[in-house]
């Protein structure tokens, strides 16, 4: 008997998503999500992203989440395929994942905070350039950043914009994140730091008027914001599932060696 008996299906609303949620159907009985041992989700990377925050905002939902790519990429997922999910289930190895929490205040002083699994990102609103100062555990770091953005990314998310900005890829577990400027221009040979996963990161806006700057946690965006503050939420651990063989500590090492 698999340990993971009570499973929930969710599906991206692509065609090929949603016909491969009807195979699995038929194929047993399923549990609503806040009943389930484990959730299994069809789709890409960006459909794990959101299940993964919809987890995050059902109180006491703890069940790891087994992806199976039916989307572009896949690079947190696992291979599609429709039997022997039993045997995949009881053999997947588990990965932590620990998003960070971004606490943003607006120009006009309204306060909301949001969790972001792979990164934070602030970035210009307008073609004039951004001017951000740079904190860390509360000391300037960096006076002034003239950029188009700034962002702050997890090992998990390492790989995805972090990579696209020249930014450095972080093992899983390896107890760092990533802070990466977009575009910088002043100063100019600053491409970044590598921080301790327990740093507090403030980033303050200058002239936040005359330079709008938006704050975005993965995928959801405040807009003109005068002051983000990011760390790690270890109180909302996440698991993802990956089959032995995907190995995903081993491909965002190998990241490192793609041309």
């Amino acid at each position: 008997m698999t340990a993971f008996a009570r499973r929930a299906l969710v599906a991206s609303p692509t065609a090929p998503a949603q016909a491969a949620a009807a195979e699995l159907r038929e194929m047993g009985d399923w549990v609503p999500l806040d009943q389930a041992d484990v959730v299994i989700a069809l789709g890409g990377d960006g459909f794990l992203l959101q299940t993964l925050h919809a987890a995050l905002e059902r109180p006491g939902s703890g069940a790891p989440v087994f992806g199976m790519n039916l989307g572009t990429v896949g690079f947190l997922m696992n291979e599609w395929r429709h039997h022997g999910l039993d045997a995949r289930l009881d053999r997947a190895r588990p990965f932590k994942v620990v998003p960070l929490s971004m606490t943003a205040t607006t120009v006009d002083g309204r306060t909301r905070t949001l969790p972001a699994i792979n990164e934070v990102s602030l970035l210009r609103e307008t073609r004039q350039t951004a001017n951000i100062q740079v904190t860390v555990n509360d000391r300037v770091v960096l006076d002034s950043l003239a950029c188009d953005g700034i962002l702050v990314a997890t090992p998990a998310g390492s790989t995805a914009y972090n990579l696209s900005a020249s930014g450095p890829i972080l093992p899983l577990g390896s107890a760092l994140v990533a802070l990466t400027p977009i575009s910088p221009f002043r100063p100019r040979r600053w491409r970044g730091a590598i921080l301790p996963d327990k740093a507090r990161i403030g980033l303050r806006i200058l002239d936040a008027s005359k330079r709008p700057v938006s704050a975005v946690a993965d995928q959801r965006e405040i807009r003109d914001v005068a002051e983000v503050r990011i760390e790690m939420d270890r109180g909302r651990e996440l698991t993802l599932l990956f089959d032995p063989e995907h190995a995903l500590d081993d491909r965002i090492t190998m990241e490192q060696f793609i041309a």
